[in-house]
């Protein structure tokens, strides 16, 4: 089955714009997205590609590439832009699933896997110890993948830091995901100069650092370059910048639709003030191309 070119759908809130032409994602489909889903089902695994409703789940599954979500999908935050399930899991640590993760990595031969999880605040550690376990066990099952984990913010501790850190991931990524004056709506649990600190002290830990925003959420132009200029402050390396997209009428609104044009900009911006690499593009996500940003 070949990939569909769709027109994502042209409005998902009444009040907002409307979705311009030029953007498109390929509709999930094909051999290896049916194989991948098949797979992860069967190792009762979740995706932040499927939970989160990303746009590139069909490019990124034909590809033979996911990014692996763990520490179940019930997330303890109410970000207001994620599709994630919000509440408190009734559940612990599940010790078994580093064991399900790397196997699927390597049944899909990778030569890159992205670990992210929800956040897990009812825990002092925040589910720490499965994102080291999740690294150490497929660097045994697959010795030639890089591993690269999008953490949370872990409320500021730096043992559970520290605890991820120690399993060496190839690289560490937190996203700052929009500018500090729109904190109390878009991330009303999370705390700007702390998510910063995160990124600081894994640098200074000698870690390839990595970050990410959303465009469209309300911010300015010049608060996205203020932002990409904090985290250059911090020595962050890599950077992602791409379009907000609603994933309900629950969540927030799209504010604008971040020209094409804009994200060159930005790339260029970025680029000169220092970053290795910069990913930029209405359908970019945090694990978008991933591979390439090792």
């Amino acid at each position: 089955m070949a990939d569909i070119i769709a027109e994502i759908p042209a409005v998902t809130d009444s009040a907002g714009p409307r979705r311009p032409e030029w953007l498109k994602a390929k509709i999930p489909g094909g051999e290896n997205y049916a194989r991948i889903k098949q797979l992860v089902d069967h190792q009762r695994l979740h995706t932040v590609c499927e939970e989160a409703r990303c746009p590139n789940l069909g490019e990124c599954w034909n590809s033979g590439t996911a990014t692996f979500m763990i520490l179940g999908d019930i997330c303890t935050r109410s970000c207001g832009f994620c599709a994630v399930k919000t509440g408190r899991p009734d559940y612990g640590l599940d010790w078994d699933e580093p064991r399900r993760v790397a196997e699927t990595v390597r049944t899909m031969n990778l030569r890159h896997a992205v670990i992210t999880s929800v956040n897990r605040d009812e825990r002092r550690d925040g589910g720490s110890p499965i994102f080291a376990e999740t690294i150490r066990v497929i660097r045994e099952f697959v010795p030639t993948c890089s591993v690269e984990v999008l953490i949370p913010d872990f409320k500021g501790s730096d043992e559970a830091l520290k605890t991820v850190l120690d399993a060496r991931p190839d690289i560490l990524n937190h996203n700052l995901e929009t500018v500090p004056r729109l904190y109390h709506i878009v991330r009303p649990q999370a705390n700007y100069r702390q998510s910063l600190e995160v990124l600081e002290r894994s640098k200074k830990r000698g870690f390839v650092t990595k970050t990410g925003l959303m465009l469209g959420i309300g911010e300015r132009t010049e608060e996205i370059l203020e932002v990409m200029r904090d985290a250059r402050a911090v020595d962050c390396d890599i950077l992602t910048l791409g379009q907000y997209l609603q994933p309900t009428r629950e969540h927030l609104p799209v504010d604008r639709y971040v020209h094409p044009d804009e994200f060159r900009m930005l790339k260029e911006e970025g680029l000169a003030m220092g970053f290795r690499h910069v990913e930029s593009g209405p359908l970019v996500r945090s694990s978008y191309h991933a591979a390439n940003h090792v």
